[in-house]
């Protein structure tokens, strides 16, 4: 990518993954810009499980009624779990951290999703269980991650949103 700004017109939440396996030097470089990103008083809350365990990526679609069904097809996934006490800005640092991944992702030529598992019914017992997560450990989010089986349109500038910016005052 020339620019930030072509990095997120690109960047769309894929679903459909290729059977290609995601290269464990991309999956590395994923998770450092994870380790960097930005955290409340530098606590660094979030803790990283990487999934690539065919069996288990495919028992995380029932982790939620809808909108995980891209784990039926990713070759890889990464739970982001966090330990509450170290802050009270935690949620927000888990998902600067996600962000991080979906954005590291795309940079590397993959697909990826964010799927939300916090206060969704029965979602975080699943991951926690499949993963051994410990109880003083919240799971946010988990993002697949695979090669991309479909394509998805960029974002139009010139569609966006522009009313939801104000200047200076509402």
């Amino acid at each position: 990518m020339d620019s930030f700004l072509e990095l997120c017109r690109h960047r769309r939440s894929i679903r459909k993954y290729s059977n290609k396996p995601v290269e464990q030097e991309k999956i590395d470089y994923i998770l450092r810009c994870a380790l960097m990103s930005p955290s409340s008083k530098r606590t660094n809350p979030w803790e990283f499980v990487v999934v690539r365990d065919e069996e288990k990526l495919r028992a995380m679609v029932k982790s939620r009624t809808y909108g995980s069904q891209m784990f039926e097809t990713a070759t890889a996934a990464i739970v982001v779990a966090l330990d509450t006490s170290l802050s009270d800005a935690w949620m927000a640092d888990g998902a600067i951290a996600a962000e991080h991944i979906l954005l590291a992702a795309e940079e590397q030529g993959l697909g990826a999703c964010w799927c939300h598992i916090y206060c969704r019914d029965g979602s975080e017992a699943l991951i926690r269980e499949l993963f051994g997560i410990p109880e003083d450990r919240t799971v946010l989010c988990v993002v697949s991650l695979g090669y991309k089986d479909e394509e998805r349109k960029n974002y139009d500038l010139e569609k966006l949103r522009y009313d939801k910016i104000h200047n200076g005052k509402w």
